[in-house]
């Protein structure tokens, strides 16, 4: 997720009550089990439907019956990659920032009888959080009774290390390889885009499915095209100040199937503003907070729309960065 408008999102998210708490949380004591207690996303989530002490979400779905399901979905051999380029002047949040950099050109002076030369690249930013970027579980959570939770009611005072998070980190997610589904919203409402702000409803995703005789399976990977992405590299001011995207009725009907990711060809898979102006990306604290429902944003969804592909074998594997709040990566739909 970015926040472009503000660079200051985190400490929005995980500083400020969000909405109107339902009741006094000052004396409630965090690991009390007796206590199913509120917070200003609902009621209590942890432990998670996977274990007390699981790091992996919704890629517990992904099984090996999942997977070899997936595979017999490849029957031209077609690879459509869904990420972006990273380069110099794409898109960036606030004070974020991406730097590539070939020092020395050769970096490496010649070597060896064979006068050998190279070059290497330095690269420098918020490597998980500019771009094609994937949101793991210790990127988004929620402040409750002065202590900050996330996934599996992981607190941060005990988990949080700036040389990387002691749990939830994006090693420990794993791969997908499973059934993906795109659905174009923006097709189905015949729109060259979505407006900013526009909210996805249940009904516009229900709709999309039957359109194309599709349902949603468990574990499954569900991209939603708003036509946002067409902006991207020809109108960076435009794309960044808000988007369409999923509003929290949406999402819950996505967690309730059991989906294991959600991408879009936005910045935040969901509307910004959203519709309840007190809230900041309630739909991450939903997906990735509550539920260990992962994100994908910044994907490049034009080909596959153009080309009506709208179920196909999704593969993508974050980097190995131990600790880290997410990844880059340039997922691929294989048809």
């Amino acid at each position: 997720m970015n926040s472009f408008r503000t660079s200051g999102w985190w400490s929005v998210v995980l500083g400020v009550a969000i909405g109107v708490a339902f009741v006094s949380l000052s004396s409630w004591a965090i690991g009390d089990s007796k206590k199913a207690p509120e917070t200003p996303i609902g009621e209590r989530w942890w432990p998670s439907e996977f274990g007390a002490e699981d790091q992996r979400g919704a890629t517990n779905r992904i099984t090996p019956k999942t997977v070899v399901q997936a595979a017999q979905l490849i029957k031209e051999g077609r690879i459509f990659q869904l990420g972006r380029l990273y380069e110099h002047g794409m898109p960036i949040p606030g004070k974020r920032h991406f730097s590539l950099t070939i020092p020395g050109l050769p970096t490496g002076l010649p070597s060896g009888k064979n006068q050998s030369v190279s070059n290497d690249e330095l690269v420098s930013g918020e490597i998980g959080q500019v771009g094609t970027q994937f949101d793991g579980l210790g990127h988004v959570g929620v402040r409750v009774g002065g202590e900050d939770i996330f996934y599996n009611g992981n607190k941060l005072s005990e988990f949080g290390d700036p040389y990387g998070l002691k749990k939830l980190g994006v090693e420990n997610v794993g791969v997908f390889f499973t059934r993906g589904i795109l659905l174009d919203v923006c097709g189905l409402r015949r729109a060259d885009r979505l407006p900013s702000g526009y909210v996805i409803t249940p009904d516009e995703l229900q709709a999309c499915l039957e359109k194309h005789k599709l349902e949603i399976r468990v574990g499954d990977v569900v991209l939603i095209r708003t036509g946002h992405g067409k902006l991207w590299m020809k109108d960076n001011a435009v794309y960044g100040e808000g988007e369409p995207g999923l509003g929290l009725a949406a999402a819950k009907f996505l967690t309730d199937r059991k989906v294991s990711l959600i991408g879009a060809d936005t910045w935040a898979v969901e509307a910004v503003p959203h519709e309840d102006k007190e809230l900041a990306f309630p739909v991450h604290q939903w997906n990735l907070t509550r539920n260990g429902v992962y994100h994908l944003e910044n994907l490049d969804l034009e080909t596959l729309a153009t080309e009506g592909v709208h179920e196909f074998c999704f593969a993508f594997s974050p980097l190995r960065l131990k600790g880290a709040t997410g990844s880059p990566g340039n997922p691929i739909a294989i048809r």
